[in-house]
């Protein structure tokens, strides 16, 4: 597959480089499935009851690590030349507002990821990446399409934008659907029927249990209330009896910090703004990348450390020794790492080809997590007629989006 993704290079003359739009549109869809992915296993391992700073401080260490063989593998193929110079050769050039630039990128996106995990818990899957990634599409393809010298087609560019922002209200509607539908069945349960859910998940203390719901619990079939009860006893993050307004917050603050990485990593790899010194070589993609994912890397760290001693939203203190100690899940966690990183990778190859404008596509990712919803998860399950009536709609706009974004692709000149 990375045959055809990077099929037209020079690796005589020049490290690994994406040159034609079939190989940057290769590119987008095998990171839109990448990055589609990841949140649904972050989700699953929440939802089990992993604490979601054990979780992201395992995904931390292999998003970098993807960064880094990116960087030693396609970033050094080749001879270098005064004007591609390969990874190791940028580490010593003067080439620091560009490393500013790429690093800045970082920062935005490891506060975004730090953000939607939480917000994952309070509003679903789904309607967080919805929301998360309609922001990033309208305010961040738009920035990229004026960095990018307007290479992409605007009659097609902006009409794909549109569908993005159908795309937001059809998920914005269906959320409202399926937490109305979910009431719906929670109040059909009585009291004395709560109290003989699975083995104790809930006993005669119902209120207590749902707060600090400990306990094996047997399956209960998906989109019953039952289920919907079991989940919020196993879950690390609870959520019963809160306003959705806190993670609709949340999402819309991740949704800002997503609109910015993506220009400001094509502001470290193109120059738009001539702050590099005259005869210095733009930022490699893979150059820019390794940057990006270290501060990253370094933000994501100190705030998850933080946050185990200081935890958010009444979830239990940890500490270093019980987070090294706790290995259920951890190869999960390191999956999601790597996807992640390679999917950024991906859809930064891309977009150096064809535009960073059109390789927002990639932010069409809620097709893949609300599959992956709706797999494992249950999520919609015994809903309403009208609540999948606005998901299929929700759906059919992204397939649109995403085809349009893409045929918008350009051609930038290398």
């Amino acid at each position: 597959m990375l045959t055809r993704v990077c099929s037209n290079i020079n690796s005589a003359l020049k490290m690994y480089v994406v040159e034609s739009r079939r190989g940057a549109i290769a590119c987008m869809l095998l990171a839109l499935f990448f990055l589609g992915t990841w949140p649904a296993i972050l989700t699953l391992l929440e939802r089990r009851g992993r604490l979601p700073q054990h979780t992201y401080l395992d995904y931390t260490f292999t998003n970098l690590l993807a960064a880094v063989i990116i960087a030693f593998t396609f970033g050094e193929f080749g001879h270098t030349n005064d004007g591609k110079p390969n990874f190791l050769v940028q580490l010593s050039q003067n080439n620091w507002p560009s490393v500013l630039f790429a690093m800045g990128g970082g920062v935005v996106l490891s506060l975004g990821n730090l953000s939607t995990q939480y917000a994952w818990a309070f509003v679903g899957l789904s309607v967080t990446e919805v929301i998360t990634s309609s922001i990033t599409v309208v305010i961040g393809t738009t920035l990229n399409y004026f960095l990018d010298d307007k290479i992409n087609q605007a009659e097609i560019l902006f009409p794909g934008v549109a569908c993005f922002l159908i795309a937001v209200c059809f998920g914005s509607f269906v959320h409202a659907s399926n937490a109305k539908d979910n009431e719906v069945k929670l109040e059909s349960i009585g009291a004395g029927e709560k109290s003989l859910i699975s083995n104790g998940a809930v006993k005669s203390n119902p209120k207590k249990d749902l707060e600090y719901g400990s306990g094996k619990v047997e399956k209960a079939k998906a989109g019953t209330a039952n289920f919907l009860i079991e989940l919020e006893g196993r879950r690390a993050i609870k959520v019963f009896g809160k306003s959705t307004l806190i993670g609709l917050a949340i999402c819309l603050f991740a949704g800002v910090c997503f609109s910015l990485f993506s220009p400001a990593f094509n502001l470290a790899t193109n120059d738009q703004w001539h702050t590099l010194d005259d005869g210095v070589p733009h930022l490699s993609v893979y150059t820019a990348f390794f940057y990006f994912s270290c501060s990253c890397f370094v933000i994501a760290i100190i705030l998850n450390i933080t946050l185990l001693y200081r935890p958010a939203f009444n979830l239990p203190r940890s500490s270093i020794h019980a987070y090294l100690n706790d290995w259920d899940g951890r190869g999960w966690a390191f999956l999601a790492g790597f996807l992640c990183g390679f999917g950024n990778g991906l859809q930064f190859m891309g977009g150096q080809a064809a535009g960073y404008a059109a390789a927002d596509a990639v932010q069409a990712l809620p097709l893949v997590s609300t599959f992956w919803g709706v797999l494992f998860f249950g999520e919609y399950r015994k809903s309403s007629r009208r609540t999948y009536v606005l998901l299929v709609g929700m759906l059919s706009m992204f397939i649109v989006a995403v085809g349009v974004l893409m045929a918008s692709s350009g051609h930038r000149k290398h």
